[in-house]
Order: structure tokens, then C-alpha cells, then sequence
């Protein structure tokens, strides 16, 4: 049984990267246009560390009362900064004890639990989460995602109000190489639509880690971290975006990669 679910999930891992593909080149295109980054009335910043673990960010954080940051990592600098810009700060991972900050525990609230679509003993609902803790119910939150591919059902699955509260939300999509595959395209187009609805894309940053897949003459980052900033904080909108930031940084010591022009021009 574990070898042919093995065999499965190769096959279809590489669905969207054979000659029938599902998805045509067109179609692929203005998703990809969609998706622009814009720059705003806001520059952008960097919360973390200089490699994994570090974020741009709009600079307009001033009164954002809590950040949501599923996901734990052994680097826990970006919610670190979060914290001393005067953020509540909020954790969540069921494959880790404790997320490593420098700060009380008193300070931080951790749940053991992944963020999912559903709510059991292992997994709870972004929804659910936020619910359950003491935040001023009109405030504006942070969101900072990076889940290994279960950020696309989390997503699906928030509510419009939840969306709405999130003034900024940094998310690391996986498996971006699929595209080419019907399926995988109609769940990831569902996602960002969903969050262009309420949101611009201010930045896009690959992930040096995974690489990039180029077919057809498109190039596709294997993984890379998005920035959406909410629409009613926007009061200045141009293309005239910077692709890479002067405050990108790799995030391993494999090779460098860079968006492709598909992506922002």
C-alpha cells in the first residue's frame, strides 16, 4: 500500500509538467498576470532574518494588535520583531514543542495543533484559532503563513470577515510547479482569487531552496512567499515595482534564483 500511494503521488506530481497538459499556456498567463506585484503608497520593509525566516512587509504596522503566525520553525525572529513592535503574538504547530523565542512564555501564546480545514485533535480552522483567543474583535491582525501546502485549504476555508481583519498577510505557497495541472490550477486559482478579492500582491520572493521549472517559456518558482496588503490601506498603486528587493536575500546557500519577468513586468 505505501508503494502505490507513493506511485501516485509521483504521478501526480508530475501531471502538470508532461506533454498533455491539462492547462493551456493562455490560461496559465493571466493567472500569472493577476498576480502582479504593485507597489503602494507603503515601502516595503524586512521583519527576520537576512535568509529563511525573514519577510518583506508593507510599512504600515502601526496598530495591527495581534500577528498569526502558523507554522514553527527553529527561527522565530520575524514574530520576534512582530512582538517588539508591539504585536500580540500567536503561534501554531502540532510537529514542535515550542517555537523558539527569545521572550517569556507569558508573552507569547502557542497552540499545539496544525491550522487546517478542519477542527479534531490535531488540526483547527483559522477561524476557530483566532476565536478562541483574546483579541479586540475589531482590530486589525498580521497573518504569516508557511504550512507546507496546507495553506491552500486554510485559505479556502477563512471567512470573509476573517480575510477582512488581516491588514497584512505573508504567505509561503508550495508546490507552485503544478500549475499545469487542472486540478491543482483550479484549487490554487480558487486560493488567490479569494485573497485578491480583499487584498493587493506587493511582493513575490522564491525560495532559492526549491528552484524554478521552466515550460512552454514559463518559469515557475517550485515554492515562493507572497505579501498581500488589504485594499482599503492602498492609496497609491503603480507597477513600478523592484523585483528583487534590495532587501531579498536568499533564503538557503544553494544557487540564487529570481522571479521571472512573467511575474511583475
Amino acid at each position: 500500500m505505501i508503494i502505490l500511494n507513493t506511485f501516485f503521488k509521483f504521478l501526480f506530481s508530475v501531471a502538470g509538467m508532461n506533454a498533455g497538459f491539462s492547462v493551456s499556456k493562455n490560461e496559465l498567463i493571466s493567472f500569472i498576470k493577476d498576480l502582479k506585484p504593485q507597489k503602494t503608497n507603503f515601502e516595503l520593509i524586512r521583519l527576520g532574518p537576512e535568509g529563511d525566516g525573514g519577510y518583506l512587509v508593507p510599512d504600515d504596522l502601526e496598530n495591527i494588535d495581534a500577528c498569526f503566525s502558523p507554522g514553527v520553525d527553529l527561527i522565530s525572529d520575524f514574530e520576534q520583531e512582530c512582538y517588539n513592535k508591539g504585536m500580540q503574538i500567536y503561534l501554531a504547530d502540532k510537529s514542535v514543542d515550542r517555537p523558539n523565542l527569545e521572550i517569556s512564555q507569558d508573552n507569547y501564546h502557542f497552540l499545539k495543533k496544525f491550522i487546517g480545514p478542519i477542527n479534531n485533535d490535531d488540526y483547527i480552522t483559522m477561524d476557530s484559532w483566532v476565536n478562541s483567543v483574546n483579541t479586540n474583535a475589531n482590530s486589525d491582525l498580521l497573518l504569516q503563513m508557511d504550512i507546507e501546502g496546507h495553506e491552500y485549504s486554510s485559505i479556502l476555508g477563512m471567512s470573509n470577515e476573517l480575510m477582512n481583519r488581516f491588514r497584512i498577510i505573508v504567505i509561503e505557497f508550495h508546490e507552485l510547479n503544478k500549475l499545469w495541472n487542472k486540478e491543482f490550477f483550479r484549487i490554487a486559482q480558487a486560493v488567490f482569487t479569494k485573497l485578491l478579492d480583499t487584498h493587493v500582491c506587493v511582493h513575490i520572493h522564491p525560495n532559492n531552496q526549491y528552484g524554478i521549472d521552466t515550460l512552454k517559456g514559463i518559469g515557475i518558482p517550485r515554492i515562493a512567499e507572497f505579501t498581500f496588503l488589504r485594499k482599503d490601506r492602498i492609496t497609491i498603486l503603480s507597477d513600478a515595482i523592484e523585483i528583487p528587493n534590495k532587501l531579498d536575500f536568499d533564503n538557503t546557500n544553494n544557487k540564487s534564483i529570481v522571479l521571472p519577468n512573467i511575474w511583475y513586468k
